[in-house]
């Protein structure tokens, strides 16, 4: 009995949002009754083969050292401390597009760290800036992010009308995105955080780091497959033509890739589409949610709101059942992922990342002394917690606040 609590303790820790989506189907099946038939119904199977094949295809990719490769060819042609930032934050940005905010965070933040131990520089503010990129720029397409995959499919947009939609916080993201790394990589800037940084950036890491590529024969049918589930997420193909092109194509290729798979994440929603769907047959509950969601307005706010205490994935899995207005929840769980550190389950990927790193080799700040000269101080890695936290919390709520008006009124 203690191995059994102790394993669902374990359990509970390292995936909480699945179990809350399965404690929460649960509870809504034995109480509401649904029946199988309707539990069947709720499940987006469509929804759930593309983010398998897309998960599997990006797996594949990376096994390959894709997005390594391309990432240190880049990194080469970095001379300044600006272009650097510019560089890592814009990186993350365009290619969370296509391998989703998670994907594009457990590649560059690792590349991120190691590049900027080894030029002694500080790397909490471009962490933070590497995870705004990835809520954002995965907004952009419908293939960046769970919710996005699942709000195209059930609301039916069309291609022209999603990134007309989207369009409303790329724009603005990318130029907020700059104005930041201005504001950061000025010169006045040298003594920030108690370092004198080097503005000039030559002889180092990113001159001399190698990265090879690991292309064959099953590349070629790795891009396919990946076209085959873009045209798959359009439209274009049948999803069951898509997810046994992609059993086929990774049974021949590296039959390993299904365990890399995070089945995790596909069990959640099943969780929430037995949850939304269940609870989608209780009229106190529905007209409650549906005051909510009664104008624009509303519908933008709570899709906001939710996604700060649920997560944006949950928030657009429990409020599509309620609302027709697919086009203002899309905006707000999008813009919703900013703010909270579970708002956007990525940026719990960024959090353990550097505060691993912080275990491992605390980070080392650099003091310009007029008395003494330069001391180097060692900061804790609980402080060095804190102190991202703190960081992260007040880049994303004033992001929240000002991308949340300039999305709403556009």
């Amino acid at each position: 009995m203690k191995k059994l609590f102790e394993g669902l303790k374990n359990f509970i820790k390292k995936e909480p949002v699945l179990f809350a989506a399965l404690l929460l189907a649960v509870l809504a099946v034995c109480i509401i009754h649904p029946g199988l038939e309707l539990c069947l119904q709720a499940i987006d199977f469509r929804t759930l083969t593309i983010l398998f094949s897309l998960m599997i295809v990006i797996k594949a990719f990376q096994s390959q050292n894709f997005l390594d490769f391309i990432a240190a060819r880049l990194l080469r042609l970095c001379k300044t401390r600006r272009a650097l930032y510019f560089l890592l934050t814009y990186l993350v940005f365009f290619s969370s597009m296509f391998v989703t905010n998670d994907v594009a965070l457990l590649t560059f933040v690792p590349i991120t760290l190691l590049i900027f131990r080894r030029i002694e520089l500080p790397s909490l503010h471009i962490v933070v800036l590497e995870t705004l990129a990835a809520n954002l720029g995965s907004c952009i397409t419908p293939m960046g992010n769970p919710q996005n995959l699942y709000l195209f499919s059930y609301y039916g947009f069309s291609a022209l009308e999603f990134f007309a939609l989207t369009a409303k916080i790329a724009l603005p993201s990318l130029f907020i995105l700059a104005v930041i790394i201005v504001f950061l990589t000025r010169r006045k800037l040298a003594d920030h955080g108690g370092m004198a940084e080097p503005h000039e950036l030559s002889g180092n890491v990113l001159q001399t780091q190698v990265v090879r590529l690991k292309a064959d024969f099953r590349t070629a049918l790795y891009f396919a497959d990946f076209v085959i589930c873009l045209l798959t997420v359009f439209h274009v193909v049948n999803y069951l033509i898509m997810l046994a092109v992609t059993i086929v194509i990774m049974a021949i290729c590296n039959w390993h890739l299904f365990k890399k798979v995070d089945y995790s994440l596909l069990l959640t929603f099943v969780g929430f589409f037995i949850f939304t769907k269940s609870l989608s047959k209780v009229p106190a509950f529905t007209d409650f949610v549906n005051s909510l969601l009664s104008s624009p307005l509303k519908t933008y706010l709570t899709g906001i709101a939710a996604s700060q205490i649920i997560s944006n994935v949950p928030a657009a899995l429990l409020l599509s059942g309620f609302t027709n207005n697919g086009a203002m929840l899309l905006l707000a769980v999008n813009v919703g992922g900013l703010g909270t550190l579970i708002a956007s389950m990525a940026s719990v990927i960024s959090f353990k990342l550097y505060s691993a790193e912080a275990l491992v080799e605390p980070e080392t700040a650099v003091v310009e002394c007029p008395q003494s000269g330069r001391i180097e101080t060692t900061e804790p890695a609980d402080n060095h917690s804190h102190s991202y936290f703190a960081v992260f919390t007040a880049y994303n709520f004033v992001l929240l606040v000002i991308l949340g008006i300039i999305v709403y009124f556009l």
